[in-house]
């Protein structure tokens, strides 16, 4: 037999089987639904987490607090004041109305909105967290009013300029030494909030738990126009001496 023979009975080697058959290419669809819902769900819980340990936003309902927050203005609340961060003179924070002395009215939410608001993805509208400015803190005395109408806090008279024009610091007059761990606190349109004045007859004097305080505003995020600070304003406490 030749070499051309030979070659000849040899026959041809076929491709050999992988064994293994190509994945099926996954619609274009299905992987934009599947990354879309990776990306609400991580929203959701980041949203969570920030809501629960570091900014809360909270709806403004009444005008107790004008000219520093409007009627419907929404803003976002600093959670590590107190705690992490302290309470100064002069800051406003939202507290828990624990003993529901200053609730206002809420507006009517739905199932969504209400699963907004439980998210972070949405402020908060409840009617028990009420917002006002710290005037005085433990151990303070603090008093309305000296002879030029401006109140007191350990005897060092206070030069307020966010109350609402044309109002008086306090048409009350009151003498109050604020109770350990708690704060004594004011709304800047004295003439239409309701504060710790209110209860300055009981026996905390009006003043509120620090523990029930949730934080310290940190600004104004809607509506655009008014984007800005919180309104916290400690420069007319600077020369406040230590409570005695």
């Amino acid at each position: 037999m030749t070499a051309a023979d030979n070659d000849a009975a040899i026959p041809p080697e076929e491709p050999q089987a992988s064994g293994k058959r190509g994945k099926k290419k996954r619609h274009w669809a299905v992987s934009f639904l599947i990354e879309l819902g990776v990306i609400v769900g991580l929203a959701v819980v980041i949203s969570f987490i920030i809501k629960t340990f570091f900014l809360r936003a909270f709806y403004i309902p009444s005008e107790s607090m004008q000219p520093t927050l409007e009627v419907d203005d929404r803003i976002v609340v600093n959670l590590l004041a107190p705690g992490v961060m302290d309470i100064h003179r002069g800051d406003v924070v939202v507290f828990e109305d624990t003993r529901n002395w200053w609730g206002e009215p809420a507006p009517e939410t739905n199932p969504i909105q209400d699963a907004m608001i439980f998210i972070g993805l949405a402020p908060d509208t409840s009617s028990h967290y009420v917002v006002k400015r710290v005037v005085g803190l433990e151990g303070d005395q603090v008093q309305c009013c000296d002879d030029q109408g401006r109140i007191l806090v350990n005897g060092e008279p206070i030069e307020e300029p966010y109350v609402f024009p044309g109002n008086d610091p306090s048409s009350v007059e009151f003498d109050v030494t604020v109770p350990e761990d708690h704060v004594w606190l004011l709304g800047d349109h004295r003439a239409a909030s309701a504060d710790s004045r209110s209860h300055a007859h009981e026996p905390d004097q009006g003043a509120v738990p620090e523990e029930d305080v949730i934080g310290r505003t940190l600004s104004i995020v809607w509506p655009v126009d008014r984007w800005g600070g919180g309104g916290s304003d400690r420069e007319p406490f600077e020369h406040v001496p230590d409570p005695q």
